[in-house]
């Protein structure tokens, strides 16, 4: 790939009000153009079997790809469905779905099943669309185009200001989509995001093009909807995820944040209300550090200051010492991880394959430079520690291409890595010896 070919984003690069690049890279001084309004208007939010027929006559009207995007309530309930479903397609406008009151939009679903779909960062929307009976069987993934295309900043807003000319603001993305009724500004802001999604999909679709990576993408974007299409795997003791949770040292200590998870996640299952307002993972860790036993000792801890938090102050005192009645062969044990172990612990346990996964890393890191790719979007790097741990007999590219797809990497990145991961593999031969050294090795006396 020659300089003229580099990615856009590695270029200084300014956009005239049309959107159009000036000749000589610069711009007439206007900035990119603020979308504060959708142009057919902020469209009031579907919630009735009417509307949503109305919807589906639309869109099955409609031509060309459906731009897709869903709003959760992410930090504020338990629950992470969809709050809000936002369409848009040519000839049919743009609709904002409410579905809470419209929980099945499998009749949707069937209008748009040969239809490309465009969404944002696909891998957080689709759990939630597919449990409304939303599945795409052929979709554009924007953010993860321009992950392939290298563009240094991937948010829908930063892309939209960079290759179209016009931005968008983000004051609610991190709004409780499940207050009702949804504010208008809201509303406004819900369909903004998804008005230019097509338009930007053409513009990265030619990016991709020029520098050779269409088929990389199609073979992502593949990947997305066949993943999306299978349930989420379901945590193993979910509790040792909990923040801080590195601090906690011994059994009986890491049963007692086992203890409290479970009593908070039970209250949050209930209220459906994120974990960490019912109880915050810095409270549980210092619980666990602790050990309190009275009331006044719990509420005295870090996180235990909130109201909400003192009056169940009974509850965490009861999972506290449900934690110390337990008998030792009750303990967490450690646990058995499918895989190797933490990088960090290799060059003890094994040299080798420390310098292999080193070596390993070098082809990652030069083969994703040569191809203006991030090296996480080449391979993941789970794969590769897993290819170094415990490589095949025989290393080579049919072997190790073998490998990596078991693990489930995609073709194209076999094909850029299989080879050179091969000799990776490979144990180095001793450095050749220089004459130098030769004349300095002590002969053998004769």
């Amino acid at each position: 790939m020659t300089d003229e070919d580099a990615p856009l984003r590695r270029r200084t690069r300014h956009r005239t009000p049309t959107g159009e690049v000036a000749p000589d890279g610069t711009s007439n001084g206007a900035g990119p153009r603020l979308l504060t309004e959708p142009a057919d208007g902020t469209p009031a939010p579907v919630d009735t079997p009417a509307g949503l027929a109305e919807v589906v006559a639309r869109f099955a009207a409609g031509t060309g790809p459906v731009a897709v995007d869903a709003e959760r309530a992410s930090g504020f309930r338990y629950s992470q469905r969809a709050y809000l479903v936002q369409l848009r397609r040519k000839g049919a406008g743009t609709a904002l779905i409410d579905p809470v009151p419209l929980p099945d939009l499998s009749a949707l679903d069937e209008v748009l099943a040969d239809t490309e779909w465009v969404l944002h960062a696909a891998s957080q929307d689709l759990p939630c669309l597919s449990e409304v009976g939303l599945r795409p069987r052929r979709l554009f993934d924007t953010e993860l185009a321009a992950r392939l295309a290298d563009f240094e900043r991937v948010g829908l807003a930063a892309l939209t200001e960079q290759l179209l000319g016009r931005t968008l603001e983000k004051h609610h993305s991190a709004a409780d989509w499940s207050t009702r009724p949804l504010p208008h500004d809201w509303l406004t802001y819900a369909a903004l995001d998804v008005e230019l999604l097509v338009e930007l999909r053409d513009a990265l679709d030619v990016e991709l093009a020029r520098q050779g990576k269409s088929e990389w993408a199609a073979e992502e974007f593949a990947a997305l909807v066949a993943g999306g299409a299978r349930p989420p795997r379901q945590r193993t003791d979910p509790w040792r995820r909990t923040s801080g949770m590195h601090r906690v040292r011994g059994a009986r200590a890491q049963a007692r944040v086992r203890s409290l998870w479970y009593a908070r996640d039970a209250i949050a299952v209930r209220r459906d209300t994120a974990p960490g307002r019912v109880l915050p993972d810095a409270a549980i860790v210092a619980a666990a550090e602790m050990n309190p036993k009275t009331e006044r000792e719990l509420l005295l801890l870090p996180g235990f200051g909130g109201r909400s938090v003192r009056r169940l102050a009974a509850t965490w005192l009861e999972a506290l010492e449900d934690a110390r009645s337990l008998p030792d062969d009750a303990l967490p044990t450690t646990p058995q991880f499918d895989g190797p172990p933490p990088p960090h612990r290799w060059a003890d346990k094994d040299p080798e394959a420390a310098a292999r996964l080193a070596r390993c890393k070098e082809v990652v890191t030069r083969t994703a430079e040569e191809h203006h790719l991030p090296p996480e979007n080449l391979i993941t790097p789970d794969f590769v520690r897993r290819l170094a741990w415990e490589p095949p007999v025989e290393p080579d590219a049919a072997t190790v291409t073998e490998v990596l797809r078991g693990f489930g990497a995609r073709p194209w990145q076999c094909g850029l890595l299989a080879g050179e991961l091969a000799q990776a593999l490979l144990v180095p031969p001793p450095a050749a010896e220089t004459d130098e050294e030769a004349e300095e090795t002590p002969g053998d006396g004769s």
